[in-house]
């Protein structure tokens, strides 16, 4: 009966992991559960938010508190390269970046990255950053001075410059004058990497003092309706507004709560919510602006303490972060008013992040980068598969390496479970007494059994211990791979392309021959199949617990992985896979220093085997 019931109890285990896993993986792992969704901008053409003319109704782009407008319902769309041809433009040039600068509103709305492409394929466009206002993913940045009782230069104004075309060696000054005597410049200057730095400065040759607060605006447009799963916001992977106010990195406000459609994560948990339309921040802000799983724009004022930031809402679709002099700054006649504020439009690569954090004083720039609570254990195994990757060429080989590295490092660990497992062994046929002995009072059979622990010196939990260290190393080595830009698009071998993406090739379709994708739940590749397979050799060569239930379902818990791992990264599988392999021989090493322990499983075998033959003689008597 005892059998029959825990036969049950497995299968609707299996049953609630089989079944249940495809919903939580749309819940918190989106990027994975939709591995067919785009997951980069393409250059495509796209919308137009506001006819041509109509002024700047979609961004906003005062920081003096004017609400951002919502683009009409009735706007038309237009191709990118339609709108891109509309105004003057001073080129961008760098090895790292190409776009432009529109001379009407002087924003940086043009840029791609050119050393990272859409996809893998041979004709793949590179990745698009910033697109002008009026077109489906607008993004943009510019800078500006917001004041009362004095003409500034807003989203209309046509500046004039001194050079056709920005680059590391020719810097750009963007010029623009009052009728009032006010004269505006803003040097624009960029390095080989993604970093602008813009030195705004305005003079006053007029009469009478004015007050003017300087001010740095990203502007975006994202639809809350139609952003793909794998660029949603999640607890693992955040996407969305992002900065650090006060010297510590805050994640917690996203594109919903921001437009107030729910609250972030932290503020759910806490019984808090971010406050609808705007969050404002006073305290040291280091930097502050909208990040992707592998992209970032980010404001980095010169003087922290002087600056406030704001993110801001304007409507379900349009997102501005924005940073400024916390009170006007006062010019009198004849003086003038300089500052400075930097512009990281790029990839969100570790070594360049680092290297800005330590140039500039910039604060926690790295991270940008959601490492999450594990950072102080992430970024170390990310210097190490980075080092090995670096040092062999291949991705997959340095994950090969850094496997073999971990297991060895934890081999002394694996000799203390291995002797705890014979220990437990040598001492179950004193447990059985003590269970027949108090069968009925399980209080006191409780008792006893951890009496016999505590005399013969065994520690049931021994043997759990590498399993518990395995946990956050897989997590790190999950988030290294999900989120480090230095691991996209990295190939291994044979089929495996992309080994931040999960293994394409799967018997469900005869590994492509038939012309159909399978759903992410069937589409099981051949590295996790592999994984379970060697899981089940691995614990084929352990003890078999002495309890059935544990027993029933440690024989199905490798072959549910196989469809658990089947939607993660490829270079996931492979390091699990690469594991179990080691440990088998691992195990195999142990079991040729302990005979003994051999012996016993091969005893306890043989015992099982009689007793099943036992029970089926006895049964077939019974029937009989």
């Amino acid at each position: 009966m005892d059998d029959k019931r825990n036969i049950i109890m497995a299968v609707l285990l299996t049953g609630i992991i089989l079944f249940g896993w495809p919903l939580m993986m749309e819940r918190f792992f989106p990027d994975m559960a939709n591995k067919n969704e785009a997951v980069e901008q393409a250059d495509v053409p796209a919308t137009d938010q506001v006819p041509a003319g109509t002024g700047s109704s979609t961004t906003g782009s005062t920081a003096d508190g004017t609400d951002i407008a919502a683009a009409p319902a009735s706007a038309k769309i237009r191709p990118l390269a339609t709108v891109l041809r509309e105004n003057p433009r001073v080129l961008i040039d760098t090895p790292r970046l190409k776009g432009s600068i529109n001379l009407k509103g002087g924003r940086i709305d043009d840029l791609t990255l050119s050393d990272h492409t859409v996809d893998m394929s041979k004709n793949s466009k590179p990745v698009r950053l910033f697109a002008p206002s009026g077109t489906e993913d607008a993004y943009f940045s510019r800078f500006g001075w917001a004041g009362q009782g004095v003409a500034v230069p807003d989203d209309n104004t046509v500046w004039s410059t001194d050079g056709s075309k920005l680059t590391p060696e020719t810097p750009v000054t963007l010029s623009w004058s009052n009728e009032t005597g006010q004269s505006y410049t803003i040097k624009l200057s960029i390095d080989s990497d993604y970093l602008i730095t813009s030195e705004q400065s305005v003079t006053n040759r007029g009469e009478n003092p004015v007050a003017l607060r300087p001010y740095g605006l990203i502007n975006r447009k994202r639809d809350l309706n139609n952003i793909p799963p794998s660029e949603a916001s999640t607890w693992t992977i955040h996407s969305g507004p992002v900065g650090v106010y006060d010297g510590a990195a805050n994640y917690d406000v996203d594109y919903k709560n921001l437009a107030g459609q729910e609250p972030g994560f932290f503020a759910s948990l806490f019984g808090t919510s971010a406050v609808a339309g705007t969050n404002s921040y006073d305290n040291d802000v280091s930097w502050l602006g909208f990040t992707d799983k592998y992209w970032l724009s980010a404001l980095v004022p010169d003087d922290i303490s002087s600056v406030e930031g704001r993110f801001r809402s304007g409507g379900s679709d349009i997102f501005q972060a924005e940073i400024a002099k916390k009170s006007p700054q006062i010019i009198g006649p004849g003086q003038q008013l300089k500052t400075t504020t930097r512009l990281f439009a790029g990839a969100k690569e570790n070594a360049v992040l680092v290297k800005y954090q330590d140039e500039f004083g910039i604060i926690n720039l790295d991270r940008a980068i959601d490492w999450g609570w594990f950072y102080w254990f992430e970024k170390p195994l990310f210097y190490l598969l980075n080092w090995l990757f670096k040092l062999v060429g291949n991705f997959g080989v340095a994950i090969i390496l850094m496997t073999f590295i971990v297991r060895g490092i934890m081999f002394p660990i694996a000799q203390k479970q291995f002797a705890s497992m014979a220990q437990m062994r040598a001492v179950q046929p004193k447990m059985k007494a003590i269970q027949a002995k108090h069968k009925d009072d399980k209080q006191q059979q409780q008792q006893e059994i951890m009496k016999l622990y505590k005399e013969e010196k065994v520690n049931p939990l021994a043997g759990c211990l590498p399993i518990f260290l395995q946990i956050p190393i897989f997590f790190a080595l999950y988030k290294v791979l999900m989120l480090s830009i230095e691991m996209r698009h990295q190939p291994f071998i044979l089929w495996i392309k992309d080994l931040s993406a999960p293994d394409p090739l799967t018997p469900v379709n005869l590994f492509g021959l038939l012309p159909f994708d399978p759903p992410t739940f069937l589409a099981v590749g051949i590295l996790p199949i592999l994984m379970g397979i060697t899981m089940h050799l691995q614990f084929k060569l352990n003890p078999a617990p002495m309890d059935p239930m544990q027993k029933q379902i440690f024989s199905i818990m490798p072959w549910i992985l196989v469809f658990i791992m089947a939607p993660f990264a490829a270079g996931l599988q492979l390091y699990w896979t690469v594991s179990n392999t080691l440990t088998i021989l691992q195990q195999k090493w142990l079991y040729s220093r302990h005979p003994q322990m051999k012996e016993m499983m091969a005893k306890e075998a043989e015992e099982k085997a009689q007793k099943a033959a036992a029970d089926k003689a006895a049964a077939d008597k019974a029937k009989a």
